[in-house]
């Protein structure tokens, strides 16, 4: 047993599916036959382009994977959702705007975006990336990788409900994360995943004053502007083996956030 202190998520694949409100209709359970035809991919030196995850064939380590979240998310308190969401009396949609970023955003490709798309879809018919949530008695929560995943693979998009930063300044929630540093500070946001979130906010930060801490990273967290839209991917910054845990740094370019205490 992983987890000690909570119960398991029952690997019981309707109520994974209700859970995770795939869609019955999409075949979900058939995944495991379908032979995948392998696809070379040709990337320009001038711009690497991002890729697709590939999902796990067997069906039944898939139901255990996302059991494994449904766990965590269940322990925590949290509801999944795959998008951003905006609620009622913080920040409305019409606040994202990725022109307001001070600096400017970087625009996602043609390409990028479609394979963003091509991920969301695979999610919502239940083939998600190969990754297990597991519990660590000095991390908590933590994500590990299921099987090889590739350089520049697309693990997941951070999602919550977006809040203005001056609704959050002593908010003592660990996991929000920057989605617009605009130039007029009133008007930057942040995701906040502490009641609606997927499996982003259990991906685990370095400690970026170690040199120990900066060589375990192997994601990087990029904000895009999609349709004028501001959004966050963690992606894939060299191969990672099946079994090696996932981080990233929770600083980037802020330096804001303390992490002298991560392990």
């Amino acid at each position: 047993m992983i987890f000690h202190f909570v119960a398991e998520f029952p690997l019981v694949q309707t109520k994974i599916v209700d859970f995770f409100k795939i869609k019955r209709s999409s075949g979900f359970e058939k995944l495991e036959s379908k032979k995948r035809k392998r696809k070379s991919v040709c990337i320009s030196k001038k711009k690497r382009k991002l890729l697709p995850f590939n999902p796990t064939e067997n069906l039944r380590r898939r139901l255990e994977q996302m059991a494994s979240l449904a766990t965590a998310l269940t322990a925590t308190g949290a509801v999944f959702i795959n998008e951003l969401t905006y609620v009622a009396g913080m920040a409305p949609k019409s606040a994202n705007r990725a022109a307001l970023e001070k600096g400017g955003m970087q625009v996602m490709s043609r390409e990028d975006k479609e394979t963003l798309i091509q991920c969301k879809a695979m999610m919502e018919r239940g083939e998600w990336a190969p990754l297990l949530v597991v519990f660590d008695p000095v991390e908590g929560f933590t994500v590990e990788a299921d099987r090889h995943i590739k350089d520049l693979t697309i693990i997941t998009e951070y999602v919550g409900d977006v809040d203005y930063l001056r609704n959050r300044e002593t908010d003592e929630g660990d996991s929000m994360m920057t989605l617009l540093s605009a130039r007029d500070e009133s008007k930057s946001l942040v995701i906040c995943p502490d009641k609606r979130s997927n499996i982003a906010r259990f991906i685990n930060g370095i400690n970026n004053h170690t040199l120990d801490g900066k060589k375990k990273q192997n994601l990087k967290c990029v904000r895009f502007d999609v349709d004028g839209e501001c959004r966050v991917l963690l992606v894939a910054t060299r191969d990672i083996r099946k079994g090696e845990r996932l981080y990233y740094d929770y600083n980037g370019s802020e330096h804001e956030y303390p992490t002298h205490h991560f392990v």
